[in-house]
């Protein structure tokens, strides 16, 4: 059969895809055609009209709305979550040959979250229920503000690094005072400080949009459209302020209801034309505006400047128990809403200042970088030091694992805790744990958020950062390997663990 599938995630990255290739992976192994359309953080190769016509049926695996839906209304249609088609992918595509058998065809329903032709992509299913909606408006943000992070801390931390071999043990500090004048009118392109100063400028300007970006994309989720204005602007108070990222987030949701509820009102005919445009923004930046200088800012820049001084002020026992909670988190969903929550808090801590200061928000990316590596690569070690306790499929994942964790895609563990969750969860949290405790034991730093081992060059103490990851794998691959030799498992006839869904035996 022929068949065609949609992948999207909240954040547009790790799942989208994984969702994708197991669903080929599955399709190929029972001889059907599948053509995917990932919709994810780098847009979508659109699948040709013609492609979907030939089609049989239709699978949407995807938590968030899926764009341009209109394509596939004509056919048989299966609806569910992207993890859905990376931990059953087989038994979705039993599900779309029942539909397709059923021949029973209709419209997917809902509109378009954007536009192929240059749109924005909102992040939100306005059909969920509210905690899952908040958490997509969240997600919205900080997928759009990530590169600028991204871009930012690495060429930031790039600038450092050439400045300390170009002007030796003050370089880092000298650099940090070169005038962006002098860069503009004076450049010395044979000079290492003048690269360092050009490449510490441009990641100053990245930084510089950080909050900003988050704000505009939350209040966007929100609002759609009318909110960006606004929610830049409350970004860019915020951090005038000093409220910086917590300033941001507040600010976000603050725009985008106030756009989305000015949008709403009840307005003459002649008026609704220019509504989106210019009422709309212009009357919630101006709300906006007035709460976040004369109401909010002061209160949430106290907030925001106690937290950094508390961080900052860990140390010793108090800064390795930080690190290790972060561990816990990171592992505990793969990805997930909690792994996020640990992951945008370390990324948020990331600015210019903190980066050319050094310190505990720099210890606290390192340690969220090196936890969420471990779950993959200890898992994929495990498959390799006791290949019969995996089955085919895993001892194939855990192939990829090798990769996906030393490029910090913890995601790259979810097929096998999918498959056995009581034994693996429990394993991969342990070794991240004990990862997180390491490096902020030892007081490694990282300025690049994100990157895993191919920012290795980027890292302050990086034997000790090293050293955890090692460890941390090797815990992680020890405990599995013990937990599932505790319960005897079915194995196939060349000795290896018969496929599983959710710990239960499944045909092979």
């Amino acid at each position: 059969m022929k068949f065609i599938a949609v992948t999207s995630c909240p954040t547009g990255i790790a799942h989208t895809y994984m969702a994708a290739e197991a669903l080929e992976i599955a399709a190929r192994e029972a001889g059907h055609e599948i053509a995917v359309e990932t919709q994810g953080a780098g847009g979508a190769e659109r699948v040709d009209q013609s492609v979907i016509d030939a089609a049989d049926a239709v699978i949407f695996a995807a938590d968030v709305e899926v764009r341009d839906r209109q394509r596939f209304e004509h056919k048989p249609l299966v609806v569910t979550g992207v993890k859905s088609a990376i931990n059953d992918p087989a038994g979705l595509l039993r599900q779309a040959e029942a539909a397709a058998a059923r021949g029973v065809t209709g419209t997917p329903g809902g509109a378009p979250a954007a536009s192929y032709a240059g749109g924005l992509a909102s992040k939100v299913d306005m059909n969920a229920s509210v905690g899952t909606r908040v958490r997509q408006w969240l997600m919205t943000g900080v997928s759009y503000m990530i590169p600028f992070v991204a871009a930012g801390g690495i060429l930031i931390a790039l600038g450092f690094m050439l400045a300390r071999i170009a002007g030796g043990g003050d370089g880092a500090i000298a650099v940090t005072a070169i005038p962006l004048t002098d860069i503009i009118n004076d450049f010395d392109p044979t000079s290492g400080m003048m690269w360092a100063a050009l490449l510490f400028q441009a990641g100053v300007a990245a930084f510089g949009f950080l909050v900003p970006v988050l704000a505009g994309f939350i209040a966007f989720a929100i609002a759609d459209r009318p909110g960006i204005a606004p929610g830049f602007v409350a970004g860019a108070l915020a951090g005038a302020v000093g409220a910086g990222f917590l300033g941001g987030l507040a600010g976000g949701f603050l725009a985008g209801f106030l756009a989305l509820w000015i949008s709403r009102l009840k307005v003459p005919r002649a008026v609704q034309s220019i509504m989106p445009v210019v009422v709309t923004p212009l009357l919630a930046t101006l709300a906006v505006a007035v709460i976040m200088l004369l109401v909010l800012g002061k209160p949430l820049a106290s907030v925001q400047t106690g937290l950094t001084d508390g961080l900052n002020s860990l140390s010793g026992g108090s800064i390795v128990l930080l690190g290790m909670i972060l561990g816990l988190m990171m592992a505990f969903d793969m990805g997930g809403p909690v792994n996020k929550v640990a992951y945008t808090f370390a990324s948020g801590g990331l600015t210019a200042g903190a980066i050319a200061a050094g310190g505990t928000e720099l210890t606290v990316m390192a340690v969220v970088m090196a936890a969420g590596m471990t779950p993959p690569l200890g898992l994929a070690l495990a498959t390799v030091i006791r290949k019969r306790l995996f089955s085919k499929a895993e001892q194939e994942n855990g192939k990829a694992a090798w990769l996906l964790g030393a490029s910090f895609i913890t995601e790259g563990a979810i097929p096998f805790a999918a498959a056995d969750p009581l034994r693996v969860i429990p394993s991969i949290m342990l070794g991240s744990a004990v990862t997180g405790g390491l490096v902020a034991g030892f007081g490694s730093e990282l300025a690049a958020p994100h990157g895993g081992i191919w920012v290795t060059p980027l890292i302050s103490g990086i034997p000790g950062y090293l050293a955890a990851v090692v460890i941390g794998t090797v815990i992680t691959a020890g405990a599995v390997i013990v937990l599932k030799g505790l319960r005897p498992q079915p194995v196939e006839a060349d000795g290896t663990v018969v496929a599983t869904s959710a710990g239960q035996p499944v045909a092979v």
